[in-house]
C-alpha cells in the first residue's frame, strides 16, 4: 500500500510513517541484500509493519517474517487462563528465533502496547509470567545482547498507548499527538531523515570517543537524593548511536536514541541514588525509587508507589540487584524537552541519565565480540534475566569522571555536558 492510499483523515501522517519505515531499514538495521528479517509488533502496528516489509523487500531482503501480539488475547490469558500457565512460556518460539538469529536474520521489534495493560491484573501472575518469559527468551536474548546480528527497536503510536500519554484528549487527538512526538524523536519530521541520523550519529560518536579516551575508573553522580559512585568494568567501552554488529553491519539498535552508555563493574557500585522520573514496568508505575548500594549490590530499596513490584524485580536472581548499564543523556535532549512521560523505556530513558539493573551488553567491552561469558564476568560484567533502565538524571545532577589515581574530570554540570 503506497503512502497516498491511506484515509486522509487518519491522525497518523502517512508520509512521516513511511519515512519511519525507511529509517528502520536504512538506519536502524541497514538491512543487507539477501538478509532475512524477523519482526515482532503489536497487531495495532500492522500499518507500520506493512511499510517496513515494503522497504525491506525494496532493499533486497530475503524473507520478512512478522509475529504479531494482541492486547485482548493477552488479557484473556490473565482472566481465563489456568493458574499453572503463568509459569510457562513459548520456549519453542524463542528457540526458533535464536536459530534464525544464528543464521544472520536481522531482528526488528516495534513497541506500542498499552504500558498499563496489566495494571489491573494479579501482580503475582504478572511477575510469574514475566520470569517464565525471560527464562524462555534466553537463547534469543543472548544473541541480542551479544550483538550477533543487526537489530533495532522503534515505536508505533497505538491508540491504547496514546490514551495513557494524553489521557485528557479524544482518541484521535491523542494518537496524533503521540505520532508527532514519535516522529520528532525519531528524526523523521524532515525531508531527509537518513541525513539527520548521520549527523546525530556523528555527534554521539564524538562523545563516545572522548569518554573512551579518558578511560575513567568510575563515574560519580551527585545531586538531590543522589551520591553514587559507579565503578566501570575493566576494559569497558563506551557506545552510542550507530554500532557494528558481529556480522559486520553498522546499525542503530534504538530509534530514538540520545544516550552514550557502557558497562559498570558489578562489584564496584556504592552510595545512594534516587529516580528522577517514574518507571513503567509490566503495568505498574513505580515512583520515587530510592536505593542504596554496597559492594555493587542494592541492599535497600524504597519507592513511594510500586515498591512491592520493585522488590519482586530485585529478587529475580542474583544479578537483578546489580547494574548492567550506565548511560549519559543531557537534560536538554529532545525527549526531555518535550516534557512527556511516554511510559515506555525506549523513549523515557532518552530523557535523562540512567542506570539499568541486570544484564550487561558484551559490546560495551573492548573486543567484546571475542570475549567469553566467563571473561566478561571476570572483567566485571553482570549477568541476569532482566535489564531494566530507570532515570537518575536531571538539571540538578552533576557527574564527574574519576581516574584510577583519584583525579576528577567534570563530565556533566547541572544535567549538561561540561
Amino acid at each position: 500500500m503506497n503512502v497516498h492510499s491511506r484515509n486522509i483523515s487518519t491522525p497518523i501522517d502517512p508520509v512521516r510513517l513511511d519515512r519511519l519505515a525507511e529509517v528502520a531499514i536504512k538506519v536502524g538495521l541497514q538491512l543487507a541484500a539477501g538478509q532475512d528479517l524477523l519482526i515482532t509488533a503489536p497487531s495495532a502496528a500492522l500499518p507500520l509493519v506493512r511499510r517496513i516489509a515494503e522497504h525491506a523487500y525494496k532493499a533486497g531482503a530475503g524473507l520478512v517474517t512478522p509475529f504479531l501480539s494482541d492486547e485482548d488475547i493477552t488479557l484473556s490469558r490473565y482472566r481465563y487462563g489456568a493458574d499453572a500457565s503463568f509459569d510457562r512460556a513459548a520456549g519453542w518460539l524463542y528457540e526458533g528465533m535464536a536459530e534464525a538469529l544464528g543464521n544472520n536474520t536481522a531482528r526488528l521489534a516495534i513497541v506500542g502496547d498499552n504500558p498499563m495493560l496489566l495494571s489491573n491484573e494479579d501482580p503475582a501472575k504478572v511477575s510469574r509470567a514475566s520470569k517464565a518469559n525471560s527464562i524462555a527468551y534466553q537463547p534469543a536474548l543472548q544473541k541480542i545482547v551479544g550483538f550477533d546480528v543487526n537489530w533495532n527497536i522503534l515505536a508505533y503510536p497505538t491508540a491504547s498507548w496514546a490514551m495513557q500519554v494524553f489521557p485528557g484528549d479524544d482518541e484521535d487527538v491523542a494518537v496524533g499527538k503521540l505520532a508527532d512526538a514519535i516522529f520528532a524523536a525519531s528524526r523523521v519530521d524532515n525531508d531527509n531523515p537518513v541525513a539527520a541520523w548521520n549527523k546525530h550519529n556523528a555527534m554521539l560518536r564524538e562523545r563516545t570517543e572522548w569518554l573512551n579516551g579518558q578511560r575513567f575508573h568510575a563515574l560519580h553522580f551527585t545531586g538531590p537524593g543522589t551520591d553514587l559512585s559507579v565503578g566501570l568494568a575493566d576494559g569497558h567501552e563506551w557506545q552510542g548511536g550507530a554500532s557494528t554488529a558481529k556480522n559486520g553491519i553498522i546499525c542503530n539498535a534504538n530509534i530514538p536514541t540520545e544516550e552514550v552508555f557502557t558497562t559498570p563493574h558489578a562489584l564496584r557500585v556504592s552510595g545512594h541514588v534516587s529516580s528522577t522520573k517514574p518507571l513503567s514496568y509490566q503495568g505498574t508505575l513505580i515512583e520515587d525509587i530510592s536505593v542504596r548500594f554496597e559492594d555493587g549490590r542494592i541492599v535497600e530499596a524504597k519507592a513511594s508507589r510500586g515498591a512491592e513490584v520493585l522488590n519482586k524485580v530485585l529478587d529475580t536472581d542474583e544479578g537483578a540487584r546489580r547494574l548492567g548499564e550506565v548511560a549519559l543523556v543531557p537534560h536538554s535532549s529532545p525527549i526531555s524537552a518535550s516534557g512527556l512521560l511516554f511510559y515506555n523505556t525506549l523513549f523515557d530513558e532518552n530523557a535523562a541519565c540512567h542506570i539499568a539493573l541486570g544484564q550487561c551488553y558484551s559490546k560495551c567491552f573492548i573486543d567484546g565480540g571475542t570475549l567469553t561469558p566467563e571473561q566478561i564476568a571476570a572483567q566485571g560484567g553482570n549477568k541476569s534475566l532482566i535489564h531494566i533502565d530507570w532515570m537518575i538524571g536531571s538539571q540538578h545532577i552533576d557527574v564527574d569522571g574519576v581516574h584510577a589515581d583519584g583525579r576528577r574530570v567534570p563530565v556533566f554540570r547541572k544535567g549538561e555536558w561540561a
